[in-house]
């Protein structure tokens, strides 16, 4: 797993802002591209909220993109797997701990803890993309078991990628082949994401102005 994760950080240009100045987010506003932490927030919300109201698989498929992926273990197409799938009696409670954004909103990764109905706790990350007609939907969603539940912040912890100008070169491929890769409109956010045979390993930058600083390493173990 070290290996992997090594491999990871070549695609990430190795070098994670914690926030754009009120500058730099004045500036982004004004060409109509602004990092919405808060939007996205209320995306998960509204998500975790739905599956209770409306059933679990029901408010994945509502809330997924057009080439979603899940891990399941193995990556499927999210509407394919999810097609006719009928809903759990009780669908699993999540919420969000951690935001991080592009400086244009565009793209934006959540992650937090989760609750499944038998008792035992679990944690995802969920990769969301603004639409063209406003709003987001998710691309990615990963989860897993946990021994022990996941400590809750006092508050969601936020994070946006500077913005100033970041370069835009291809991707950089590494020896660990990678199932999936993205990246903003504006390369301010970047992951990647390799699968060995135990489990899904998901690694995003983060611009901060110079290079895209590691923002997060999330190892998730599939059971």
């Amino acid at each position: 797993m070290k290996a992997i994760t090594a491999a990871l950080a070549l695609l990430m240009l190795a070098g994670c802002a914690t926030g754009a100045s009120p500058v730099e987010k004045r500036r982004a506003a004004f060409l109509g591209q602004a990092a919405e932490p808060s939007a996205v927030i209320a995306a998960e919300l509204a998500f975790a909220r739905e599956a209770q109201e409306r059933g679990q698989w029901t408010a994945f498929r509502d809330t997924a993109a057009d080439g979603a992926i899940m891990f399941v273990p193995d990556k499927v197409d999210a509407k394919t797997w999810l097609r006719g799938r009928a809903d759990p009696p009780q669908a699993v409670r999540w919420e969000p701990h951690e935001v991080w954004s592009s400086c244009d909103g565009t793209l934006a990764i959540t992650r937090g803890a989760a609750q499944w109905p038998d008792g035992r706790h679990g944690d995802f990350l969920t990769i969301w993309e603004r639409q063209r007609g406003g709003g987001y939907k998710w691309i990615v969603d990963v989860g897993q078991f946990r021994a022990e539940p996941l400590p809750a912040p006092e508050f969601v912890q936020t994070h946006v990628a500077t913005c100033r100008p970041a370069p835009d070169p291809a991707i950089p491929s590494a020896e660990v082949p990678v199932v999936a890769q993205g990246r903003s409109a504006d390369n301010t956010l970047r992951y990647a994401i390799v699968q060995p045979s135990n489990g899904v390993v998901v690694r995003a930058g983060l611009w901060d102005g110079t290079t895209h600083k590691t923002a997060l390493t999330a190892t998730f173990v599939m059971e």
